[in-house]
């Protein structure tokens, strides 16, 4: 995670499950993409949260931006980047 507490909270949130080959893909474009622009990320283990588990088990991973549906199974790093530069929700 980008350690930036005075930022408040994360703007991107990543659903992961341990074991996942697209989550490890994700996790790496989504760190690269929050450390180059200065923003922080949260990631959550679906499977530690029954409904989280129950909504998006088939979607992991699951990418949220400003608390929005962002992507599901693959991050595109320019789409993310793009998602960035807009306003904070």
């Amino acid at each position: 995670m980008h350690p930036d507490a005075d930022a408040g909270p994360a703007r991107v949130r990543l659903l992961t499950r341990p074991g996942c080959h697209l989550c490890d893909e994700a996790r790496t474009v989504v760190a690269q993409v929050c450390a180059e622009q200065g923003e922080s990320y949260e990631e959550v283990d679906v499977d530690g949260d029954a409904e989280l588990r129950r909504r998006y088990t088939d979607e992991v991973p699951v990418t949220f931006v400003d608390g929005v549906q962002h992507e599901f199974w693959r991050v595109d790093p320019a789409r993310l980047r793009a998602a960035l530069a807009r306003p904070r929700r």
